[in-house]
């Protein structure tokens, strides 16, 4: 689905039927230029969205500097901020395509998780041409919808993440899942709510789309391994830390649990 080469990320994007493909890369002005690859010219209404797209995948519309000021007395965040000053929480703007790959990431590794969401992917999403690279679009819910348990299966996927995948898709489909209900829950733990009410969808997925999708700033995904192992590595401990000592250190975190996750993230990965 990602294309990285020199300095630039090239990617498929599709807009009401029309699809195209962008690199995007540093400007001259350390601004970020988006270009258009292929000789057919996007209609305006393609050029408005991926510039929505890319500042969303971005996170270019978050103001740092409070949590930078909140870092700089935190006993972990200290440490970290400085070796990654600038960072963003690079965002995955398609519901359907973050819940996808939390429930596809849950309870193993990420080399397998990577390999489980490639195959996922390859098998049921439409790959685009330009020059001599297939740049891949994400299934859409409507096909996973119409998938079986055993189209699923048959990729090593197991039996119950193959029935949460298409439980999901079924929900976008049909309009009873959408980021503007979730948007529109009053709060974060509101929406988490809504969304660990779905089977197979519990506080880690529901957390990890509220960060990555929803954008919002105090998602936490407390249970999160990566994260224990952060703090482990930066406190020098034996063993990774009890949830009680995460939510200790996490009270300075008000309002930028989020944020505090993915730098901590960054330190391991």
């Amino acid at each position: 689905m990602f294309h990285i080469q020199e300095g630039c990320v090239r990617k498929a994007l599709t807009y009401e039927q029309e699809t195209s493909v962008v690199e995007v890369s540093e400007g001259q002005d350390q601004g970020i230029v988006i270009h258009f690859l292929g000789e057919a010219s996007p209609s305006e209404r393609m050029r408005c969205y991926a510039e929505e797209y890319v500042r969303d995948w971005f996170d270019l519309d978050t103001n740092l500097a409070p949590f930078y000021q909140l870092a700089g007395t935190d006993a972990l965040l200290h440490k970290v901020v400085p070796r990654f000053y600038g960072l963003r929480v690079v965002g995955i703007p398609d519901l359907f395509e973050a819940v996808c790959w939390g429930i596809i990431g849950q309870q193993i590794n990420l080399t397998y998780a990577y390999t489980l969401k490639r195959r996922f992917v390859e098998a049921f999403g439409k790959p685009i041409a330009y020059g001599d690279e297939h740049y891949w679009l994400f299934p859409t819910p409507e096909t996973i919808a119409s998938l079986t348990v055993q189209d699923l299966s048959s990729m090593r996927m197991t039996t119950r993440k193959s029935e949460y995948l298409i439980h999901v898709a079924a929900l976008i489909a049909e309009g009873n899942l959408t980021k503007h209900s979730l948007l529109q829950a009053g709060s974060c733990r509101q929406a988490e709510q809504q969304l660990t009410a779905i089977r197979g969808i519990g506080p880690w997925t529901a957390n990890y789309v509220l960060m990555r999708c929803l954008r919002f700033k105090d998602a936490f995904p407390i249970d999160d391994v990566g994260l224990h192992n952060a703090i482990k590595l930066l406190l020098e401990l034996d063993s990774k830390p009890p949830k009680a000592d995460i939510n200790r250190l996490a009270a300075n975190w008000h309002e930028w649990e989020a944020y505090a996750t993915f730098y901590l993230w960054r330190t391991i990965y």
